[in-house]
Parts: structure tokens; C-alpha cells; sequence
């Protein structure tokens, strides 16, 4: 098939399947304009967000704590986790190819299941509260840090491993002076950035019970305290925004 041809249906195939999305997923931009500028509801909305209630600021700063530490324990038992893996993963260091490819579909697998599906789960298991939280994302995160941490791995140089080797040196000291020292900047930059996404992801997580400043802000909605909603709001866009600007600044240094 000539290369123009082939390109001319591959647009054709996407234009059509944007065409068959945009009807199976509903969009009219009438009931948009309906919903937004029309119904009471939105506007009802807008109006009651203020004043924000800054008489629950104590109470939304201590839950926004718990968020961040169910982020940062979690994030921290995903690593106890997936950082071993990541070495029997990796293709240029593990001693067993079959160990290494079930790994990696562990990884894939771990990583297809929403964070929110695994939290429902948990809450069902554990019961409500920033346990089932703190799982859910320490489960979540292994797949994603494992695949991270194992390419990091895989692009390593193998000149000062070779020499190690050459030596006598055994595989766990080849890894300890030839590989860690290589992979570490990465390996702390991914860390954060996985604590980052954390963070926002454990905020969705207080939709199904499981802990943190999400349940606080979904519990207000239901009641219609959108003065409450407002300052919940704040507190969790500035509380994100400094810690994007933290990471970003940590994960720079260490690269």
C-alpha cells in the first residue's frame, strides 16, 4: 500500500471514530448552554461558594495533613514495594528473562485498576477512613513506580557494571556500586513525582469514605454548605499548587 494512501485512511479512521465518539458519548451543546447559563442550579452554585467559611479553616487544614499523609505513606510502601521489582523488571539486569517479563505484566496489570476502584474495594475490606486510603494508593502507585524505576534502570551504562564484574564482584554488589549509584537522581525524581500525583489522587479517594480532605468536601456537597465547599477549595488548590512548586524544585535538583 503506497505510504499516502495508507495516511490518507488513517485520517479518515480517526475523523470517523471522533465522529462515532462525540454521538456515543452524547455531546449537544445545547444541553452544555442549558446546563451552564439557563438553569438556576449553576449560577445558585457560584453565588453560594462566598464568602468562604473561614470558621472551618482549623478543621480543613488538619484534614488536608491527613490527606497529604496518606499520600506520603502511601508513596512510601509503593517504593518499599516496586523498587525491588524494578530490578528483577529490568531487562539489562535480571538473571531470570521469564521472572523479569512476569514482572513486568504485574506491572501492567497493577496499573490498569483505577485508583478509585481499588479504594472502593479496600473501604469494603478495611472500612472506612485513610486506611483503606493509604492502600489503595500504595497498591495503585507499585505498577507505575515499577515501571518507572525499571526503565530507569534499563538506561544505565554499562561500562562501570562490566568492570564489577571483571572484579569478582557479586550481583548484589554490582547492583549496590554499579547500578544504584546511576539510577538514584532518577529514582528520587520519580519518587516525588509519584507523591505529587498521590496527593490529587487521594483528595478523589474521600468520594468512596476513604479518608482525607475528599470525603470532608464530598460530605459538604451532598449537604449544599457550599460556603464550607469554597474554603475547602482553597485550601486544597493552594496546598497542590506548593507542593507541585516543591516537587517540581526537588525533582530538578536531583537530575
Amino acid at each position: 500500500m503506497p505510504k499516502h494512501l495508507f495516511l490518507y485512511l488513517l485520517v479518515a479512521l480517526v475523523i470517523g471514530f471522533t465522529v462515532w465518539s462525540l454521538q456515543t458519548t452524547e455531546i449537544d451543546l445545547e444541553k452544555i448552554r442549558q446546563g451552564f447559563f439557563v438553569k438556576p442550579f449553576f449560577g445558585e452554585f457560584l453565588q453560594g461558594l462566598w464568602p468562604p467559611n473561614w470558621g472551618i479553616l482549623g478543621e480543613v487544614s488538619w484534614q488536608m495533613l491527613v490527606t497529604i499523609q496518606m499520600a506520603w505513606i502511601g508513596t512510601v510502601l509503593a517504593t518499599a514495594i516496586s523498587l525491588p521489582l524494578s530490578f528483577v523488571a529490568a531487562r539489562n539486569i535480571t538473571p531470570a528473562v521469564a521472572v523479569g517479563a512476569l514482572t513486568r505484566f504485574f506491572f501492567n496489570v497493577d496499573r490498569s485498576v483505577d485508583v478509585l476502584i481499588v479504594a472502593l474495594i479496600l473501604v469494603s475490606a478495611v472500612g472506612l477512613g485513610p486506611l483503606a486510603g493509604v492502600l489503595a494508593l500504595a497498591a495503585h502507585s507499585v505498577g507505575s513506580m515499577g515501571k518507572l524505576f525499571a526503565e530507569a534502570i534499563e538506561t544505565i551504562d554499562r561500562g562501570p557494571i562490566e568492570a564489577l564484574e571483571s572484579t569478582g564482584a557479586s550481583r548484589l554488589q554490582v547492583i549496590r556500586w554499579g547500578v544504584v549509584p546511576q539510577v538514584m537522581p532518577l529514582l528520587v525524581s520519580n519518587f516525588f513525582y509519584r507523591l505529587e500525583l498521590n496527593i490529587r489522587s487521594s483528595v478523589i479517594l474521600g468520594i468512596v469514605g476513604a479518608g482525607g480532605i475528599g470525603f470532608m468536601l464530598y460530605d459538604n456537597i451532598k449537604q449544599f454548605q457550599y460556603q464550607n465547599v469554597s474554603m475547602i477549595l482553597l485550601v486544597i488548590i493552594g496546598v497542590v499548587m506548593s507542593i507541585d512548586y516543591v516537587s517540581g524544585k526537588l525533582r530538578k535538583a536531583t537530575v
